[in-house]
Parts: C-alpha cells; sequence; structure tokens
C-alpha cells in the first residue's frame, strides 16, 4: 500500500524548480495573447530573479513529487506610493490542479508576504479577455485601476 499523498505545500521556488516553472510558464503563455511561449527566455528571466532574491520572490505549491503551481513577486519603488511595491506575475496552478484553491493559497500567500515585507502595493496585470481571471483577483481585493497598461518592446540579441 502506498502512503497517502501529502497536502501540498507554498515555498520559496529554487534553482531545481527551473525545469518545472519553465513548463508552468509554457502553458500560462499558450493561453495569454500577448506572450509566445520560449523556452529559453522563460528560463533566462526565472534564473535572474532564482539567482538575486534582491529581485524579486517566485513561490510554488509543491506535492511531494512536483511543482502544481507558481507566483512571481517582483520587487520596485513607487515614487506615487513612496516605498517598495510588488509587480505580481505569473499566477499559474497546472491545468490537471485547478479548482481546488490552489491559486487562491498561491496568491494569499503572495499577500501575506508582502504585508508582512512592509511592501506598499501589488500590482499585477491580467488578461482584459477573461473575466474569470479577473473575477478570481477581485474576490482577493484587488480592484481595477484607470491606468492603461502601455508596452514598448525591444528585440534584444542575447
Amino acid at each position: 500500500m502506498s502512503a497517502p499523498a501529502s497536502e501540498p505545500r507554498i515555498e520559496p521556488a529554487t534553482i531545481e524548480d527551473l525545469p518545472q516553472l519553465v513548463e508552468l510558464l509554457v502553458a500560462l503563455f499558450r493561453e495569454e495573447e500577448d506572450f509566445e511561449p520560449n523556452n529559453a527566455k522563460q528560463e533566462h528571466g526565472l534564473r535572474l530573479i532564482l539567482e538575486q532574491p534582491n529581485r524579486g520572490r517566485i513561490f510554488v505549491l509543491r506535492t511531494d513529487h512536483q511543482v502544481i503551481g507558481m507566483v512571481n513577486l517582483l520587487f520596485t519603488i513607487s515614487t506615487a506610493e513612496g516605498g517598495l511595491v510588488v509587480l505580481m506575475e505569473d499566477v499559474i496552478v497546472h491545468p490537471q490542479h485547478r479548482r481546488l484553491g490552489y491559486g487562491g493559497r498561491l496568491l494569499d500567500h503572495a499577500i501575506q508576504f508582502a504585508r508582512t515585507k512592509h511592501f506598499r502595493r501589488i500590482t499585477l496585470l491580467t488578461d482584459k479577455i477573461s473575466a474569470e481571471s479577473q473575477a478570481f483577483f477581485v474576490s482577493h481585493g484587488f480592484s481595477f485601476s484607470s491606468m492603461i497598461p502601455m508596452r514598448l518592446v525591444f528585440d534584444v540579441v542575447s
């Protein structure tokens, strides 16, 4: 008889998690209009955060055998808020593990982390066309901003 599976737990990501984090991001970017999955780019971006914790934190939801979710918190400074703020990205739960409350657990963990560390605000971008995603964030205390995101993307040769 096999031992019962333990309840998934939230922990800081490690460099050893990199392959599974890339898989999650590829799945996420396949769902989003604005991004194209690119394993090399996703790995490089994740590595920049994991190797320099002053840039941000990645928290994972893991079972004994795999990473099933993640949230990425990037640190910056807001002159409007007069202090440190968080840009939250990459909130994802593996498709096979959705609708079990894991996304809410990850989000609550991220919010508690930001509060404990005295960040002044969390900002996130969510898909404009996904009412379900927007409702999820609103249910956790987020509100719509009158700001509109804009981008200037550079083609960088690495």
